[in-house]
């Protein structure tokens, strides 16, 4: 079995751009359904072990990303903040601990 790769759905050509020189390949997408289109293909790739995904593209499919993360074991799905730095609040993982499991940190 050959090694994982990342692989990137980007928003943004700037943050595409610096994940290619970094070594991962990714596409530009806009539409959601490019975006549902790019995700689908991420997830049928025997490539593909980490999936990066942009924050405004996750905030367009939030929904299909939660079932991926759910029912699908590969690729690991990650959201990073593109160029224009992160657009969650700062107390995001504090939050979502307490959302996901009622333990107040």
């Amino acid at each position: 079995m050959s090694d994982l790769k990342f692989f990137l759905l980007s928003d943004n050509v700037d943050t595409l751009t610096g994940m290619r020189l970094a070594g991962i390949k990714g596409v530009l997408v806009h539409e959601r359904d490019e975006i549902l289109a790019a995700l689908e293909d991420a997830c049928n790739s025997n490539e593909i072990g980490i999936l990066l995904v942009t924050e405004v593209l996750s905030e367009r499919v939030s929904e299909e990303l939660k079932t991926i993360r759910l029912d699908v074991t590969k690729p690991i799905v990650t959201i990073i903040p593109d160029r224009h730095g992160e657009r969650r609040r700062s107390d995001y993982i504090t939050n979502y601990i307490k959302e996901s499991i009622g333990l107040k940190i």
